[in-house]
C-alpha cells in the first residue's frame, strides 16, 4: 500500500523522548516492574542502537567493540498524550517486548518487520521496550541447515530475522546491532483513510494512477489528484474507495544518465481534506532479452547499462540514515545509475528510496536472505518472510527507483559451489512465491530469484547475473572482462582501496590497525590487498611486496593507481557496442570502518581514486579505448542521452615526451541513444600498430590518447591505452599549475608537457572535480572544487612525477 504521508499537514509524529537505556544479564528482568533495582541508565536517541548511546557516554568504542548481543537491553521513556492513539515502530532490533503501564501490548521477533499497536492513554505512560539477548537466542539448539556458510557465524542465524552485519568477520566490524533503529512515532487513531492502493502506470505516453482507498468512516466527496487534473474516487463496497486518473503527455520517470527523472505529487482529497501521498513516477521497467541470457534492463523500451555499487547502511553503529544524501549525491555525480541493497544488509528507510526517486537511481533490493539454507519449510518462517516482503512492498508501492527485487544474495550460489544439486539450491520461495508477491502489489518490477543466478550453475558468468571477481579476487588478466562475457554483474571489482592521504584511521601497512580494515574471505590464506598488489605488479612491473616494506608512501600510491586503472579497464571493455555486458555493481559504495575496504568511498564519506575512476567511466557521452590485437584499436563513442552529438574525436599515440608517432582527427556525429564503433586505422587511414600486436620493429609510442570534444571544443571525455608496462619512474614531466575561475567557481588548470600518468590532488579543505587521472603529453585539465568558494590550498604531483607543485592560500 502506498504509504499515506499527512491529512491535512498532520502525520504521525516522533516519540523523541527522553529516552534511556540500560542493559541488564540476560532474563534478568521479566518485564518493568523488574526494572527498579536497575540503576545504570543513560541518555539514548531513538531511532538508534545501544551501541551509539553507549558510545556517546565514552563506554564503548568502534576501534573496540564490545558485545551486546550477550545482554538485554532496555530503553524507557514517557508517552504523552490522551485518548486512542497508533504507536509506530519502524524497525526493532532484533527480539523485542514492549510493555504499556507495564502491560505486555507486543512482541516482535523481526529486525524487518515494522510493528504498530493503538492504546488509549490517559494523561502521560509508560513505555518500555526490552531487547533479548540474541546471544542467548543463538546458543539454544537448533535445527541444522543442509549447508553451512564460512561468511556468517552462527548457522543458528538462519532462523533469526536479523541482519548479518556484525557477524561476518573480515567483511565488517564485528559490532552488535541492538535497539530502536527505526523511527517511533505516535499519532491519535480517527476516522479518515487507512490505506492506499495506487499504481503509476505508463501507458504509451500517458500517465494512469490506479487508486484504490480504504476509509474508516464515509464520506461524502474523495477525489485523486496529480499535475492539476483529478478524477473522483467511488464507493465500490463500504469503506472502499476506487478510481482511475489519465494524464495525457506525462513526463515519464528516467534513470538520470538517460533523462530526466520527473516526479508527480499525488494527493486524494477526502471531504475537503487533503492526504498527501507524496510523489510518483511513470516509467516502465523490462527484461531487454531472456534472463537466461544474461539480466539487461530496459527503462521505458529503452536499454540501460546499469552501472553503480553495492550499498552498505550509511551508519553501522546507530543504523540510521545519516549520511545517507550524502553518499547518494555522490554517486549520482559519479555517474552511476543502480545501487544494488544486498541481502547482507538491511532494508534502506523510506527516505532512502525517496532520495534514488528524485536522483534518478534506480535500486536493485535483495530480500534480507544470505547464504543460510534457509527454513522455509517452516510455516511460521514462512509466514514471517511472507510479511516482511509485503510490507516492504507495500511501503515503496509508488517509488519508481525500485526496479529489481530479488530473492537475496549468494543462497544458491553457496549450495552449488559445495556440490549440492539444483533440487537443493534452487528454493520454491525465490523461484515462485516471490514473484506472485512482487505481482500482486508491484508487476512493473522484474524479479530475480537470487544474485547470482540464472544458469545451469547460478554462479556461471554468462547467465542471469553473476557476482563476477575474474578481474579482481581471482588475479585474471584484465582480457577476462571479455573473455568472460559477463551478463549482468550484480558484484564486482572488489578490492581492498586505500583511502586518500590523511583520513581518519590507520594511516598505512605500519600501522598495527591497518590489517584490521582489510578485507577477506575466510579460511582464505590472502585478502584483498593481496589482489590489488596483483595488479600494481601487472601494470607498473614493481614489486609492491618489497614497497610495502621499503617505501610505503609509494607502495599506497601505486594501489590507488592501480585500483582506478583496472575499474576504468574494465569498464571500457564492458560498455563498447559489441559488449553482451548490461551492467556492473561494484562492491561497494562505502566502507563499514577505517582502512583500506571495499569502498570507493570512505567511512568518513570521503571520495576514493576508485571513485573519479568510475567518474570517468561512467560518463552517460563516453569515449573508451579496447585493445583488438590484431585489428588495433577500437574507439567506441557512447551517447546515452536522447540528444544527438556533434564534435571532433581525435587520436594521438606517443612516446611519454610527447613525440607524436601519429595522429588523426575527425568530425563525428553520434545520434542519441546510440553506439559508434572506429578503428585506429580508419581513424588513421592507414597501417599503424596501435596495439603493438605485430611487433615488426621497436615500438614507437608509450600511450594512446583519445580525446572526444563537443561543437564549441569543450573536452567531454578522454581515454588511453597503455601498450606495455606503465612508465612509472619519476622524472620531470613539466607538471604545472595555474588557479582559474570558471563558471562553476575557482578552479585550477593542471597541465604537463610530459606524460603525467595517475596525477594527484590533494587539498584537505576541498574536493576536487577529478582526481588520480592522466594527463596526455601537451594537454591540460581544468578541475573545480563543489562546494568551495575559494581555491583552497593544497598540492598536485604525479605517479611518474618527482614535481610537487602547491597551489591556493590559507584563509
Amino acid at each position: 500500500m502506498a504509504r499515506i504521508r499527512s491529512v491535512d499537514g498532520r502525520g504521525p509524529q516522533p516519540l523523541s523522548g527522553p529516552w534511556r537505556v540500560a542493559a541488564t544479564p540476560a532474563g534478568a528482568c521479566a518485564g518493568p516492574g523488574d526494572l527498579d533495582r536497575v540503576t545504570d541508565w543513560i541518555p539514548a536517541c531513538v531511532p538508534g542502537t545501544a551501541a551509539d548511546a553507549l558510545r556517546a557516554a565514552g563506554r564503548w568504542t568502534e576501534a573496540a567493540p564490545g558485545p551486546i548481543h550477550d545482554r538485554d537491553v532496555w530503553y524507557r521513556t514517557s508517552v504523552a498524550g490522551s485518548g486512542r492513539v497508533r504507536l509506530r515502530f519502524e524497525g526493532l532490533a532484533t527480539l523485542a517486548e514492549i510493555w504499556l503501564d507495564g502491560v505486555p501490548v507486543l512482541t516482535s521477533r523481526s529486525m524487518f518487520e515494522a510493528q504498530a499497536v493503538e492504546a488509549d492513554l490517559g494523561a502521560e505512560a509508560d513505555l518500555a521496550i526490552c531487547f533479548r539477548s540474541l546471544r542467548a537466542e543463538l546458543d539454544r539448539p537448533a535445527p541444522r541447515g543442509r549447508w553451512r556458510p564460512r561468511m556468517i557465524t552462527p548457522g543458528s542465524l538462519r532462523h533469526v530475522r536479523t541482519s548479518p552485519l556484525g557477524f561476518m568477520p573480515g567483511w565488517c566490524p564485528e559490532i552488535d546491532g541492538v535497539g530502536p533503529y527505526g523511527p517511533v512515532t505516535i499519532e491519535p487513531v480517527r476516522p479518515g483513510p487507512a490505506s492506499t492502493d495506487l499504481r503509476a502506470i505508463l501507458d504509451g505516453e500517458t500517465g494512469r494512477l490506479v487508486a484504490r482507498l480504504r476509509m474508516e468512516g464515509r464520506p461524502a466527496d474523495v477525489a485523486l489528484l496529480c499535475g492539476g487534473h483529478e478524477a473522483p474516487l467511488t464507493e465500490a463496497e463500504p469503506g472502499l474507495f476506487t478510481g482511475e486518473l489519465a494524464l495525457p503527455g506525462v513526463a515519464p520517470w528516467w534513470p538520470h544518465t538517460h533523462g530526466t527523472p520527473h516526479l508527480h505529487a499525488v494527493s486524494v482529497r477526502v471531504d475537503g481534506a487533503l492526504v498527501d501521498l507524496g510523489r510518483v513516477g511513470f516509467r516502465t521497467v523490462s527484461l531487454a532479452r531472456p534472463f537466461e541470457d544474461g539480466l539487461s534492463l530496459a527503462v521505458n523500451g529503452v536499454p540501460v547499462f546499469c552501472r553503480g555499487a553495492n550499498w552498505t547502511p550509511p551508519d553501522l553503529v546507530g543504523l540510521g540514515t545519516d549520511g545517507t544524501p550524502t553518499l547518494l549525491a555522490l554517486a549520482r555525480e559519479a555517474g552511476m545509475n543502480m545501487l544494488r541493497v544486498p541481502g547482507t544488509t538491511l532494508y534502506p528507510a523510506s527516505d532512502f528510496f525517496d532520495l534514488c526517486d528524485e536522483l534518478g537511481i534506480l535500486v536493485w533490493q535483495d530480500l534480507m536472505l544470505a547464504n543460510f539454507d534457509y527454513p522455509h519449510a517452516d510455516p511460521e518462517f514462512a509466514a514471517g518472510l511472507a510479511r516482511e516482503v509485503t510490507a516492504f512492498l507495500d511501503r515503496t508501492q509508488t517509488a519508481p527507483s525500485l526496479c529489481v527485487l530479488c530473492g537475496g544474495s549468494e543462497v544458491w550460489q553457496q549450495a552449488a559451489m559445495l556440490g549440492a544439486p539444483r533440487a537443493v539450491w534452487a528454493d520454491a520461495f525465490c523461484e515462485t512465491t516471490l514473484p506472485t508477491l512482487a505481482a500482486a502489489l508491484r508487476p512493473d518490477l522484474v524479479v530475480v530469484p537470487n544474485s547470482p543466478s540464472g544458469g545451469t550453475l547460478p554462479f556461471g558468468p554468462r547467465e542471469g547475473c553473476t557476482h563476477y571477481f575474474g578481474v579482481g579476487a581471482y588475479r585474471r588478466p584484465l582480457e577476462d572482462a571479455r573473455r568472460a562475457e559477463v551478463g549482468f554483474a550484480s558484484e564486482c571489482l572488489a578490492f581492498a582501496n586505500p583511502p586518500e592521504p590523511g583520513t581518519p584511521g590507520p594511516a598505512g601497512p605500519g600501522d598495527p590497525l591497518w590489517a584490521a580494515g582489510i578485507p577477506r574471505d575466510r579460511g582464505a590464506d590472502w585478502d584483498f590487498e593481496d589482489v590489488r598488489d596483483h595488479y600494481v605488479g601487472l601494470l607498473y612491473g614493481l614489486d609492491p611486496v618489497a614497497l610495502r616494506v621499503h617505501d610505503p608512501e609509494r607502495y599506497l600510491e601505486l594501489g590507488r593507481a592501480a585500483v582506478a586503472e583496472v575499474m576504468e579497464a574494465t569498464f571500457a571493455e564492458w560498455r563498447r557496442p559489441r559488449s553482451p555486458t548490461a551492467g556492473g555493481l561494484v562492491l561497494c559504495l562505502r566502507d563499514l570502518g577505517p582502512g583500506a575496504g571495499w569502498g570507493v568511498i570512505d567511512w568518513t564519506h570521503r571520495p576514493k581514486s576508485a571513485w573519479y575512476a568510475l567518474k570517468r567511466a561512467f560518463r552517460p557521452v563516453q569515449v573508451v579505448i579496447t585493445d583488438e590485437g590484431l585489428d588495433g584499436l577500437h574507439l567506441h563513442l557512447l551517447n546515452e542521452t536522447d540528444a544527438s552529438l556533434e564534435g571532433s574525436l581525435a587520436l594521438t599515440l606517443s612516446d611519454a615526451g610527447g613525440r607524436v608517432a601519429a595522429r588523426a582527427e575527425r568530425a563525428v556525429v553520434l545520434a542519441g541513444r546510440c553506439g559508434l564503433t572506429l578503428s585506429s586505422a580508419n581513424l588513421l587511414g592507414r597501417f599503424f600498430d596501435a596495439a603493438d600486436s605485430y611487433r615488426f620493429g621497436p615500438r614507437i609510442h608509450d600511450v594512446a590518447h583519445a580525446r572526444l570534444t563537443g561543437a564549441d571544443g569543450t573536452v567531454i571525455a578522454e581515454s588511453f591505452h597503455f601498450p606495455g608496462i606503465r612508465p612509472s619512474a619519476r622524472e620531470s614531466v613539466g607538471l604545472c599549475v595555474e588557479p582559474v575561475t570558471t563558471v562553476s567557481g575557482p578552479g585550477l588548470h593542471v597541465s604537463a608537457k610530459h606524460l603525467a600518468l595517475g596525477v594527484q590532488v590533494q587539498a584537505p579543505g576541498g574536493r576536487p572535480s577529478d582526481n588520480h587521472f592522466h594527463l596526455a603529453p601537451g594537454t591540460t585539465r581544468t578541475l573545480v572544487f563543489p562546494g568551495s568558494d575559494q581555491l583552497p590550498r593544497g598540492s598536485v604531483r604525479a605517479l611518474n612525477s618527482n614535481e610537487i607543485v602547491e597551489f591556493g592560500h590559507d584563509g
